[in-house]
């Protein structure tokens, strides 16, 4: 996620967005060259982090303040902050290899991990909170969803899945929650949703096993839906 900060923005884009997720920032300028290298390398990486990390872009002729806060000497000037402060930067175009490891070695695996215990926990407030801070992030998300399923309230669960766009994990996930509506002994609904997203979605056929595994071996639907899954599958 790239977004324009300027002077007035600063403090709410960055400072507070960093202390919940790293925040790179990015000194650059209409008539810096190697600036237009590298711009486009660093949206393209940050964006396939999918949310993780966010990318703030600064106009250093518009945001006079911004960059004599850095002391930034020239440009391009790219710097990574957290918990409001600097942990890293690098000044110059770089390759694209260079800016995907400074990249990673930002990548949040503690966040990964905040996110997981918070839905252990059930703490939908905090979740509620670090969505309203960043609300693309994909994990985020997924993670309110799946406690609002196990708590059934599905519906609430499909709205925050449509906020943003549609992967193989929040089909997953929104598949799960529209199976919710679905009475666990009306197995034939369940299967023919399953059915159509076995052959892309593991944990789909997974979840069509299981409810096969449910009707028994004396329901004679059984055998019927076990040769469509064969069918489907090859």
């Amino acid at each position: 996620m790239a977004i324009d900060v300027t002077d007035a923005t600063f403090q709410r884009e960055v400072i507070d967005k960093s202390m919940i997720f790293p925040v790179i920032v990015d000194l650059w300028a209409p008539w810096c060259g190697p600036c237009k290298t590298l711009g486009p390398i660093l949206e393209k990486l940050v964006a396939a982090t999918k949310g993780q990390v966010i990318l703030a872009k600064v106009d250093v002729d518009q945001c006079p303040q911004i960059a004599q806060a850095f002391q930034a000497q020239s440009i391009p000037a790219v710097y990574a902050m957290k918990d409001g402060k600097i942990l890293d930067g690098f000044v110059g175009a770089q390759s694209e290899h260079v800016v995907e490891q400074f990249i990673k070695n930002l990548l949040p695996e503690t966040v990964v991990v905040d996110v997981k215990d918070l839905l252990a926990r059930g703490d939908e407030e905090s979740l509620r909170k670090a969505l309203e801070t960043e609300p693309t992030n994909e994990l985020v998300v997924i993670a309110l969803a799946e406690l609002l399923i196990a708590r059934k309230d599905c519906m609430a669960a499909l709205e925050i899945l449509k906020t943003i766009p549609e992967t193989d994990r929040i089909k997953t996930v929104a598949a799960a929650a529209r199976l919710a509506f679905v009475p666990v002994d009306d197995y034939d609904k369940q299967l023919t949703e399953l059915l159509a997203r076995v052959k892309t979605d593991d944990e789909a056929k997974q979840q069509y096993l299981e409810t096969l595994q449910k009707m028994g071996p004396n329901d004679p639907r059984t055998g019927e839906y076990r040769k469509k899954l064969t069918t489907k599958l090859f």
